[in-house]
């Protein structure tokens, strides 16, 4: 018998039958599959920097699977834990970026596959950017989760470390801060929606 022989080819339906999903763990290709996508439109939105977002993403993703085995399914589901990893890299490039770029700010967010076709979408995209920079840090990251990585409440509170009900109060804030920027033009309007 050959070694080629001795390994048998990869079946679906043995694999589904062993597959984690049934148990507390995904398997790891699974979450990469299901959760790229959102994953890079999350840090994309932090860095503003497609390139950078590209590499911040792929080092997330590069991190959880090394750290694949210390993920405790008790202490959260498995796309909060990749969000948090993602975050705290996407951390680590802005500080990095303080430290040797400290006056260039980074260029303009484009999500994946998008096309502004016309200027009317360009200047829309540019006052969603002003309104979004009218945010504290802590709020703007939760509306990026929230709505270009599509997490719910509870997963962006595994994430960030606040409850639940601290994201949802903060996130709704944060929608009336951006609709009144957005509304009026000026950022510096309603400042008590931005507290």
């Amino acid at each position: 018998m050959s070694v080629l022989e001795a390994v048998p080819e990869p079946d679906s339906t043995s694999r589904k039958a062993e597959s984690p999903r049934t148990g507390p763990r995904p398997l790891f290709e699974d979450l990469y599959r299901g959760n790229r996508d959102d994953l890079y439109s999350y840090v994309a939105g932090l860095l503003r920097d497609r390139v950078a977002a590209e590499d911040v993403t792929a080092l997330a993703f590069e991190r959880a699977f090394r750290k694949w085995d210390r993920f405790d399914p008790r202490r959260g589901s498995p796309r909060g834990w990749l969000f948090g990893i993602a975050r705290n890299a996407a951390l680590d490039e802005l500080r990095k970026r303080r430290r040797e770029f400290p006056a260039i700010e980074p260029g303009g967010l484009e999500a994946p596959g998008s096309v502004a076709g016309t200027v009317m979408e360009r200047e829309q995209r540019a006052d969603l950017m002003n309104a979004l920079a009218s945010l504290g840090a802590a709020d703007r990251e939760m509306v990026a989760l929230k709505f270009f990585a599509g997490l719910s409440n509870t997963e962006i509170a595994e994430a960030t470390g606040y409850s639940p009900t601290n994201v949802g109060t903060r996130i709704n804030r944060a929608m009336k801060r951006l609709r009144s920027v957005l509304e009026t033009g000026d950022s510096t309007a309603n400042e008590e929606v931005a507290r």
